[in-house]
């Protein structure tokens, strides 16, 4: 049963062109972005002091998460319109 298990899963892995791995981490860094936006609001929203800590934590993923979301758009835009 292991085995058959491995097999299927290696064969799924190979299978997966570049364009699909690329597809996937895209949507886990656009998913990341969401949920650190909602976290940043929320602690923001809050007035104590770890909710300002976790507030200020959050803010430092965002940028570079914002940054692969502008390319992601881009790309698609240019995909569309060439």
């Amino acid at each position: 049963m292991i085995t058959t298990v491995t097999v299927s899963t290696i064969t799924a892995i190979t299978a997966m062109s570049a364009e699909g791995i690329a597809g996937a981490l895209g949507a886990a860094a656009v998913v990341m972005l969401i949920l650190f936006l909602s976290i940043k609001e929320l602690a923001g929203a809050g007035t104590s002091e770890v909710s300002g800590r976790i507030s200020s934590f959050v803010t430092l993923p965002i940028i570079p998460l914002l940054i692969a979301f502008a390319v992601i758009v881009i790309v698609k835009v240019v995909e569309i319109l060439g």
